[in-house]
């Protein structure tokens, strides 16, 4: 699953709307919108921002692993 659908997915499960995301990491509601077409990549801090939100490892957010765990 690309980076993307990770997004939109665990916004989703968690029933944020973008602009609660956005707000919960500081970020423009716009930034997540680009973020869920694909249309633009995250930085380093966004990918760290958003896995310690979520408590998913950084493989899973980026779509490089199944597994949510994150490693001590």
């Amino acid at each position: 699953m690309a980076f993307s659908d990770r997004v939109k997915q665990l916004r989703n499960e968690n029933k944020l709307s973008q602009i609660s995301l956005a707000k919960a990491l500081n970020i423009s509601d716009r930034i997540i919108r680009y973020y869920e077409a694909g249309t633009m990549e995250p930085t380093m801090s966004v990918i760290i921002a958003l896995s310690d939100f979520f408590n998913v490892s950084t493989d899973y957010i980026l779509g490089c692993s199944d597994n949510r765990e994150r490693q001590p």
